[in-house]
């Protein structure tokens, strides 16, 4: 069912820094994940499955790569007459050398003539660096059903990692009555997902007003949504049920790709009836050669196999040579592991490779580690 009067706009422009290296050059949804796919990817898919047609995607930082990428709308299904994928830079200038969005709701507010041109009832505003799949078509539904004046997807989090998020708290209803940023004692463990809905003309005169107030962080979780709260708007939780993974640090990165070697993972990258598109690279079958052994691995095309490989996930041309060891690792695309050389616990990034023999990780470390540059190895 297509979705003409809502929108779709995807906050794509956060520097990414806790994931180091790997958004040194590339920007965090760019970054891969799960063998073949960029984070990006995920929000993409959601819109096209969710019948949204036009799709406003803001970049900022290292966005070369993103932008280009995102633009080829043709990967999503979002080609079509009257549809289509919109790449946003920055438009003001902050200093004279350098174009940012000063905040979320700065990032829609420098693009509400681009929004006005389709003229939207609805205006989905989304995170761009999330793994999860969701209908928000089923959203939009509960914000009509409820009368409401912004819909927050919210999922459930353990009440210990509460503090991390931004937490709504609710009545009985489901109404939003009070939203704590990243709070210290949180009330409740409704954790903002970063996934609004919003009356299109009702926030166009909140963010038009925002603009002019100089003490505004213009951002939705700090001013545009307690400023909806402070006047008695109607804000409701949309409850998120199944897999959503904000890839914000190495570690989360990690523990992401580890999540699709459970054959009952809850994300299902084989469900056709929610397909997560990419691009089609073009590329050999996996290789598995006479010496190799593999015990519970996520394996994509192009890789070549001929050492050992335990509890990994090896992206796309990734290659573990005779006599290597691969335990509890991710080799992002083309990342070489070479003769004799043992991995335990990283994360090796693109084109990275392992020389011979060396050793990186730590089957004992508490965290990951990211290998980002060549290890020597043997001669």
């Amino acid at each position: 069912m297509k979705q003409n009067n809502m929108l779709a706009m995807i906050l794509a422009g956060g520097r990414g820094t806790r994931l180091h290296e790997l958004t040194k050059k590339v920007a965090k949804p760019a970054v891969s994940y799960g063998g073949k796919y960029r984070i990006i990817d995920f929000p993409l898919s959601n819109c096209a499955n969710s019948g949204i047609d036009v799709v406003g995607v803001l970049t900022q930082y290292e966005s070369v790569l993103l932008n280009s990428y995102v633009a080829a709308g043709r990967r999503w299904g979002l080609d079509a007459k009257d549809s289509g994928v919109y790449v946003l830079p920055p438009r003001e200038k902050a200093d004279a050398n350098l174009d940012v969005y000063r905040g979320t709701a700065d990032a829609i507010s420098q693009n509400i003539d681009f929004i006005d041109s389709f003229s939207p009832e609805y205006l989905l505003i989304l995170s761009g660096d999330h793994i999860y799949k969701m209908d928000y078509s089923e959203m939009l539904a509960h914000h009509k059903a409820c009368g409401a004046d912004a819909t927050i997807a919210v999922i459930e989090v353990p009440l210990k990692e509460a503090s991390r998020f931004g937490i709504m708290n609710t009545n009985e209803s489901g109404r939003i009555i009070d939203f704590e940023e990243k709070p210290k004692e949180p009330k409740s463990n409704l954790a903002s997902m970063g996934i609004y809905i919003f009356d299109w003309k009702q926030l166009r005169k909140l963010l038009l007003a925002d603009i002019k107030n100089p003490d505004s962080n213009h951002d939705f979780g700090k001013d545009i949504i307690p400023e909806m709260l402070n006047s008695g708007k109607n804000l409701y939780a949309y409850k998120f049920q199944g897999y959503w993974k904000d890839v914000g640090t190495i570690d989360s990165l990690w523990e992401a790709n580890m999540d699709l070697l459970d054959k009952n993972n809850a994300l299902d990258l084989n469900d056709n009836t929610w397909k997560i598109y990419t691009e089609d690279v073009t590329t050999p079958p996996h290789y598995i050669g006479p010496n190799a052994e593999i015990k519970r691995a996520f394996i994509t095309q192009g890789c070549i196999i001929d050492g050992e490989v335990k509890n990994s996930v090896l992206f796309t041309d990734a290659k573990v040579m005779t006599g290597a060891k691969v335990v509890d690792s991710v080799l992002m695309p083309g990342a070489v592991v070479e003769e004799g050389a043992v991995v335990h616990r990283v994360i090796i990034a693109d084109g990275v490779k392992v020389g011979k023999n060396s050793v990186v990780g730590d089957p004992n470390s508490e965290h990951i580690e990211l290998i980002s540059k060549r290890v020597k190895g043997d001669e």
